[in-house]
């Protein structure tokens, strides 16, 4: 992590030391706001792959040809800032499977410092996690509720009311935010009213364009690394219907790394969400 990065966005260009680079942005400055402050991240190849098919055809994973620590270490610090992480049933599947890693890793040592600063700020270790789900099928690992955590299930009208019971019993609470789906403002307005002020999403397209559509969604974090994978699927950061109207974004900060990669090089970008 010696290495620093050169910031090019805003200006004066400088260089910046990596650790401490995203908790500078300092999200929970939006806490006392009127409604929950939302951010997403994602990391991508130059021609836009978020994902690639796994090898045994069991779904898609993160290429590991992208994955780096240096990129990792940033997603940590966004989660640090939260309140809520969102994930989704596909994650604790992928979990059950022996497929998924701990969103957020305050107990690896990497990130002590982390822990550190939520525990310095009156947080729990860990921001408590909201799956959203319509079916609610999906085992219950039990990280789910580690170190204080509260797990918070998301889903639509009238579901199964013995799974309903399971879930209360072993890991949380079960919320309806939508009748056949689960929709974007009424999850926001939810979360909110159970003192979510926070919320990270660690999710996936799907859940994107679900916040995007809803118009909650305020920042969008973006790793731009300096490879071309190719491949189908094609898995990009946003799935779904085609948004009108189209959501506009403006540029709020950006980085390049050139340590990343082993010199290949790679960018990180901050957008903030311009709505109306």
């Amino acid at each position: 992590m010696e290495q620093p990065i050169l910031q090019l966005y805003p200006p004066p260009h400088a260089a910046r030391a990596l650790s401490g680079l995203y908790l500078a942005h300092d999200v929970r400055q939006f806490a006392n706001a009127p409604a929950p402050y939302l951010y997403a991240n994602f990391v991508t190849s130059l021609d836009g792959r978020i994902a690639i098919a796994r090898p045994d055809g069991s779904g898609l994973m993160v290429p590991q040809n992208i994955a780096n620590e240096r990129d990792w270490r940033l997603y940590q610090e966004l989660a640090a800032q939260a309140d809520l992480i969102i994930s989704s049933g596909r994650y604790l599947r992928d979990w059950a499977a022996g497929r998924a890693q701990e969103i957020l890793q305050t107990d690896d040592a990497r990130f002590a410092d982390l822990r550190a600063w939520r525990m310095a700020r009156g947080l729990k270790p860990q921001p408590d996690i909201a799956i959203i789900s319509g079916s609610l099928d999906f085992p219950i690992p039990d990280v789910l509720t580690r170190d204080g955590r509260q797990a918070i299930f998301f889903t639509t009208a009238h579901p199964n009311p013995e799974r309903v019971r399971e879930i209360n019993a072993k890991a949380g609470q079960v919320i309806v935010a939508g009748e056949n789906r689960v929709e974007g403002k009424l999850f926001a307005q939810r979360a909110y009213e159970l003192g979510y002020r926070v919320i990270y999403s660690g999710a996936g397209p799907k859940i994107l364009h679900l916040l995007l559509q809803a118009g909650v969604l305020n920042r969008l974090y973006l790793t731009s690394v300096n490879r071309i994978l190719g491949g189908n699927p094609f898995a990009t950061i946003v799935d779904g219907a085609l948004l009108e109207p189209a959501v506009n974004f403006k540029l709020h900060a950006l980085y390049f790394d050139a340590a990343g990669l082993d010199g290949l090089g790679q960018m990180f970008m901050s957008y903030d969400c311009v709505y109306g």
